[in-house]
Parts: C-alpha cells; structure tokens; sequence
C-alpha cells in the first residue's frame, strides 16, 4: 500500500505561526499575499479601507497612527511588513493623494513597525515597488527627494503639480530609494531586519483594470511590451513576496526584484549593471 505524503511548509511542521501585517490586503497582490500567508498557517493582520482586519485610511496621518495603535493592540511582534496598498497613477487623480498613500502611507507603517520588527527572529519587509521607475517617463526629482527628506506637505504640493500620471512612478521611485539607503543601516540589517522590495509589472488586478478604463491612456495600457505574452497573476507577485518573507531569504539586503514578464529587461538590456 502506498503512502501519500503531504509535503507542508517548513515553518508550518516546525509548528511556528508567524504575524505579518499587509496593507492594501482587501484586493489585488495584498489579498493574494495574505491568502498565501494564512495558507502556510500563519497569521495575516491585514488593513485596508475596508474589508480587512483594520480599517484604516493610510493617506492620512491620523489613518496611519490608527493603524499602528491597533496593530501594537493586537501584538507587540510582527514578523514581516508587507505594504500594498496603492493608488492608480491615471489622469485627473491627484499627484498629492497618491503620493500620501503610495508612499507616506507605506514608510509611516514600515517605520512605525520597526520596534515590533525587532522582537522577531527573523523580521523582514517587502515594500511595493514597480517597474515603471525604470519604464516609464515623468519621474520627477523634486518630489523624489521631498519624499525621501520626509516632507509630507512639500511632497504633497509637488506632486499635486506632478499630478497623477507622474507622481506614481517617482513615489515608486522614492521607495526604491528609501529600501536602497535604509536596509544597509544598523537600524535595520544591524537589528536582524532585511528590508527588500518587489517591483512588479502589469498584473491582473483593480488597478489595472482602472488603468484599461480611462479614456486618456487606457487604449495604450496593453500595447506595452510583456515579453512572457501576457500580464503577471496576483499571486505569482505574492509567491516572490513570500519568499523574500521567509528565511531562506535572508542574504537579500536593499535588494529591488522585478517580476514584470522581461519588460524591464527589454526596454533597458544595457543599462544594468553599470560599474561603480
């Protein structure tokens, strides 16, 4: 008689149950990291506008202290930060709004979780990038720099002048930054806490189909090139995710992981790696 054996996650049969916290976890990559995370028997606290576990507007100071009051409620360990959730860079939205979301709004709870970081053996961040910091056009490096100086009013008035269409990729291009400049510090690597990032292409979620909607620069959103053939599935962002969580990543320091199909490999075959 055979013997089905049922292979489970490592830390699952070490019976370890880890606390990870995911913003934007109602929708998109965020919901298909938590879903992946709880499927390996772990716990998700997740926090979105609504549908999660906390409910919280992270584009506003007042949202986010509401967040991290109730996250350190619930525990004073987290094992991993994973912050999603983001606005659409579309014509019309405003430039200040996505950046206090897409940017602020991550940073505030990356660095307000530090402490709880700490208490992990193994803590860990995967901030959400995207690979239109090297794809597409309008960064800009005044709102850049104010993000990265910690200027929420300033970078919100840039980007408002920004709008939009250019203040998504400069707020992902600051996240980039911050991840580069920040995870090689004794605060972060020194305290046991490797800090990465994932910079997905044109994935299958709300977002997109927001993008493919807008009557401006929807009919263009599918003309750009995906060498794979075709746009990433949620889940195949959150399995990166998860690995760069778990501790067989733990040489991965500052690192930026593009899972966009080869389409920042086309578009800039040359430009990576230049010397020193």
């Amino acid at each position: 008689m055979s013997v089905h054996r049922c292979e489970l996650p490592q830390d699952f049969v070490r019976g370890i149950v880890l606390i990870y916290v995911i913003t934007g976890a109602a929708s998109g990559i965020g919901a298909a990291t938590a879903a992946r995370l709880r499927g390996s028997g772990h716990d998700v606290i997740g926090v979105d506008l609504a549908g999660a576990e906390i409910d919280a507007d992270l584009s506003t100071s007042v949202g986010r202290a509401q967040a991290l009051e109730q996250i350190t409620a619930r525990t004073e360990v987290v094992d991993g930060v994973v912050p999603c959730a983001g606005l659409a860079g579309v014509p019309g939205r405003s430039g200040g709004l996505l950046t206090a979301l897409n940017y602020f709004g991550a940073i505030e709870l990356i660095t307000g979780l530090r402490g709880h970081l700490r208490r992990s053996t193994q803590g860990a961040v995967v901030a959400s990038a995207s690979n239109s910091v090297s794809t597409s056009p309008g960064v800009s490096d005044s709102l850049v720099e104010a993000c990265l100086a910690g200027d929420e009013s300033a970078a919100i008035e840039i980007g408002d002048e920004v709008g939009g269409l250019g203040a998504y990729p400069s707020t992902k291009t600051a996240i980039c930054r911050w991840v580069r400049r920040n995870a090689v510090l004794p605060e972060w690597t020194g305290a046991g806490i490797t800090v990465n990032a994932v910079a997905p292409g044109a994935t299958e979620t709300a977002m997109v189909a927001e993008i493919r909607e807008d009557p401006v620069i929807g009919q263009f959103f599918d003309q750009f090139p995906i060498p794979v053939g075709r746009p990433g599935d949620p889940d195949e962002i959150a399995a990166v995710i998860a690995f760069l969580l778990g501790p067989d990543a733990r040489f991965f320091c500052g690192s930026i992981i593009y899972v966009d199909g080869g389409t920042d490999a086309l578009l800039r075959a040359d430009d990576w790696p230049t010397p020193l």
